[in-house]
């Protein structure tokens, strides 16, 4: 394997490095109104909406949730309960991390400085990170960017803040939507794609390919 040792690696959060929830919270929330056997439809439908949600100008990550579970509901001719939104954007604070994540973090972060970049709001994203259980160098918000990723705004921001070049960065992810390809796109020097299984794999946008956080420490040299 050929080892990198870029200047910082930074991070998508939700589904990289914390389990993402929302397709296991609309299984949990939608079983009366959706059959058990067009499940998996549904909560495609809904990722597809919340990407849709990110790409024009920001707002608040809220408005994000409740927007593209209405847009679902309606799609799918089910009721929408607005209260249901709210709760699942209330939990996203509790959700910790995959259970490779910290050991993996932990064997690096006093060695190259860690970064996460994520699409999130200030209020929510320090729960997050705290059980992540490692030391991060910085945590740059959609919310502080005005821009969600997949836009380069979001990307830059991180850049600007950290006054470093994109070749110099490592960026991981387990999304080639949201992340690998932006990440391409802006010439970022190594790209990582962490196999999660909820995208597929693509050689056109990744550098390497780990099947879980554990794996980076050796891509790095550790």
């Amino acid at each position: 394997m050929t080892i990198y040792r870029p200047k910082y690696i930074s991070f998508d959060c939700y589904g990289t490095l914390t389990n993402f929830r929302m397709a296991e919270m609309a299984r949990e929330i939608f079983p009366d109104r959706v059959p058990a056997d067009r499940m998996e439809a549904f909560v495609k439908d809904f990722a597809g909406y919340r990407l849709d949600e990110v790409l024009g100008a920001w707002k608040p990550y809220h408005e994000v949730v409740h927007n593209s579970i209405e847009r679902t509901c309606k799609r799918w001719r089910v009721e929408f309960r607005p209260e249901e939104a709210l709760r699942v954007y209330q939990s996203i604070p509790t959700w910790g991390p995959h259970p490779d994540v910290p050991d993996g973090l932990g064997r690096i972060a006093d060695k190259i400085p860690l970064v996460i970049l994520s699409n999130a709001m200030n209020e929510q994203i320090h729960d997050n990170v705290r059980l992540l259980g490692a030391r991060f160098h910085a945590v740059y918000t959609a919310e502080q960017a005005q821009a969600y990723k997949p836009r380069s705004q979001a990307f830059e921001y991180m850049f600007d803040q950290l006054g470093c070049d994109p070749k110099d960065i490592m960026h991981v992810s387990s999304s080639f939507r949201y992340d690998q390809q932006p990440a391409s796109d802006l010439g970022i020097g190594v790209r990582v794609f962490v196999g999660r299984g909820h995208e597929p794999s693509s050689p056109f946008y990744r550098d390497v390919e780990i099947p879980h956080i554990g794996c980076l420490p050796a891509v790095v040299g550790l």
